[in-house]
């Protein structure tokens, strides 16, 4: 009988990029404008360590309103901005990077007018519908066909997620990442897709993505601090993937109502 240890070992590229890594990030409401500033800070951390850095693309249709302010940190000034261009504008004048907003939703319907036609090595979904977790995945499925480069070679997806106060990160494979030899770990070299492993569970739910009037109603939705937490937990899983070279959890439950935690281990 194999009691092993299951471990996934990151692809190499992250590891030792050419090039600073590319990422699309999807969704700039509660979670998503937070991933964006552990981004930053996650980026700012791995070029002090001679890592090559990320480039980030914001994607997000949405305007800032008055009932986001507080949960999701919007100025008064910022009201009536794009949130991608307000979010990205902020983290590019405080952290000095270049990176990107894309005013449009993600979207297999309008890939041809995307940047690099929807394309990165590293995919982070933050949104509250189910119909947008599942267009997503029909892209990643094909998005590898004749791409031979690895800086446009899709590698991951980490999709966020969350009730008013549960939610839950979980980070897939796009195709097989190639896994050394080991005499430590049982290696695995495909990590499920969230709209495969939980399909009937997401089939069932309803989406429910209508916007609040005010911050009060907003709070009935969702907790002031699920997004904050699930973003720096989410964050916290990336950051093991680039330093660590090498991860046995692959996910987490997140329950804030009782402030339990159940990871979701590899294999």
């Amino acid at each position: 009988m194999n009691t092993q240890n299951t471990m996934h070992y990151t692809h190499n590229y992250l590891i030792n990029p050419t090039n600073p890594i590319t990422v699309n990030l999807i969704g700039a409401g509660g979670t998503g404008s937070r991933m964006l500033t552990e981004l930053a800070r996650l980026n700012h951390s791995l070029i002090a360590l001679g890592h090559a850095g990320l480039q980030v693309h914001l994607f997000d249709d949405d305007l800032v309103t008055v009932a986001n302010q507080g949960r999701q940190l919007f100025a008064d000034a910022e009201v009536g901005l794009p949130k991608a261009v307000a979010l990205i504008n902020r983290t590019n004048r405080f952290f000095g990077t270049n990176w990107k907003a894309v005013t449009e939703q993600f979207s297999t319907a309008n890939l041809k007018c995307l940047p690099n036609r929807g394309r990165a090595n590293l995919y982070i979904s933050c949104m509250d519908t189910v119909s947008a977790r599942f267009d997503i995945a029909d892209f990643l499925l094909n998005c590898n066909i004749n791409s031979d480069f690895e800086r446009t070679k899709s590698l991951y997806w980490l999709d966020l997620g969350n009730a008013q106060n549960t939610g839950q990160a979980i980070l897939s494979t796009i195709s097989e990442i190639q896994q050394p030899d080991s005499k430590l770990y049982r290696t695995v070299q495909n990590l499920p897709m969230v709209t495969d492993e939980f399909k009937e569970l997401l089939q069932a739910q309803s989406d429910n993505d209508e916007p609040s009037c005010s911050l009060a109603e907003a709070l009935e939705k969702q907790d002031l601090f699920i997004n904050a937490t699930l973003a720096s937990m989410g964050a916290s899983l990336l950051w093991k993937l680039f330093r660590e070279g090498m991860i046995s959890q692959r996910g987490f439950f997140l329950n804030l109502g009782n402030f339990k935690t159940e990871p979701i281990m590899v294999g």
